[in-house]
């Protein structure tokens, strides 16, 4: 996808990996077996695409990289570094990051994720009925880009006819496969969120976003340029991550009938069930910055280079989770996946992510019990900063 450099003289040749993580296999083959091969080599691998950046390659230097803001800045979460304001709190490095993420807390308190979730499954049960007497469902258009994404437009007070550009705009930077389409997602998304601030300072609301606009950071209000970070956060984070699980769970059930009747009979699995899930998928390959020249794990790192820290580097390692690549809903330490990250950048959405898992789990196993992979349509996944299902056909036997 982005452009090819020379390896520097300080990166070994042996360390030197010719993987693009926009592209680490064919257009719809399974992300997740592309990213294992890197598994078994150095702890820390380079490759040439992308800028040329370094690769976290086990659990336990992904784990190290997210939490150690000493020798790791979050200020370039992306790859390539982009021109632009920082994603707030995403791209914030202590101590500022601080008041930012304070001043989100109260959006997921358990009072506010109460309500929001009752909203989710009074939403969940009317998208499952809408189609379940058909027998099928593209579970991506018809389901996943629907729940999470319609909870997030209400909590930001947003037009549901945004709901496609939006998705488009955000995947078009998260799953780029053009630079023109990628280039055409950033503006419409930078212009958007631009109007949208000029529109919530003129014009409060109730919603999280005018809260946020009049919120205390550090005995002041935020400046535009960090709204802006604000709403890229929210937005992208609300839109992408939950629908992409969302997925990968659906997919992972419709392969496996046997995991599947153990939640039908045992609803109680389900919250374990989430986090194995959640585990043997995780969706985000996300990047932090070398804050100064070090040797990290034989590896020679010059200040400003990225390292990319995929959550599935993690999840996959045996010295982490025995027989990693195993979907077993009674393993004990699922929970310590990096699925949410680890530290201080922890997703802040995560109790709310949980519970619309969850209320999907439920509902959709009480209503279609017994569905599997369409024959004649198989599912197309995609990658780039997040893992994604970008289609998911599903069949059943309508009683």
């Amino acid at each position: 996808m982005g452009m090819q450099v020379a390896r520097p003289d300080h990166v070994a040749s042996e360390l030197a990996v010719d993987f693009d993580f926009y592209a680490p296999c064919p257009r719809g083959e399974d992300p997740f077996e592309a990213w294992a091969k890197l598994q078994g080599g150095p702890p820390v691998v380079w490759t040439p695409h992308n800028g040329g950046h370094w690769i976290a390659t086990t659990g336990a230097v992904t784990k190290e990289v997210l939490t150690d803001v000493e020798r790791f800045s979050s200020r370039f979460a992306f790859i390539p570094k982009a021109d632009r304001p920082p994603a707030v709190p995403l791209e914030l490095d202590p101590p500022v990051h601080a008041p930012f993420r304070r001043m989100l807390l109260p959006v997921m308190s358990p009072q506010s994720v109460r309500k929001w979730a009752e909203e989710a499954r009074a939403l969940a049960v009317e998208l499952i009925e809408g189609f379940a007497a058909r027998g099928r469902c593209e579970f991506m258009a018809d389901f996943a880009q629907q729940l999470p994404i319609i909870i997030i437009l209400r909590m930001l007070n947003l037009p549901m006819a945004d709901r496609l550009p939006l998705l488009e705009a955000v995947n078009s930077n998260l799953r780029p496969t053009s630079e023109d389409r990628k280039v055409a997602g950033r503006q419409y998304m930078n212009d958007y969120i631009r109007n949208l601030i000029a529109e919530r300072r003129a014009h409060p609301g109730e919603d999280i976003f005018s809260g946020a606009l009049v919120a205390d950071v550090g005995g002041r209000v935020m400046t535009d340029d960090e709204a802006a970070g604000l709403a890229s956060g929210l937005i992208g984070g609300g839109l992408d991550p939950v629908t992409a699980t969302m997925g990968w769970q659906a997919l992972c059930l419709a392969r496996n009938p046997d995991l599947r009747a153990q939640l039908v009979s045992n609803p109680d699995l389900i919250p374990r069930a989430i986090e194995e899930m959640m585990r043997r998928y995780p969706v985000p390959n996300i990047a932090r910055v070398v804050r100064e020249d070090m040797e990290y794990e034989g590896a020679q790192m010059k200040a400003g280079e990225q390292i990319l820290v995929s959550a599935c580097m993690h999840s996959m390692d045996p010295a982490v989770f025995a027989d990693p690549l195993t979907v077993d809903f009674t393993r004990k330490d699922a929970w310590k996946h990096s699925s949410f990250s680890h530290g201080n950048h922890r997703c802040i959405g995560a109790p709310l992510a949980m519970q619309e898992l969850r209320i999907f789990h439920e509902e959709w196993l009480k209503r279609i019990p017994d569905f599997r992979l369409d024959p004649d349509a198989p599912p197309v996944l995609a990658t780039g900063i997040v893992h994604a299902v970008e289609s998911l056909p599903l069949v059943w036997t309508v009683a």
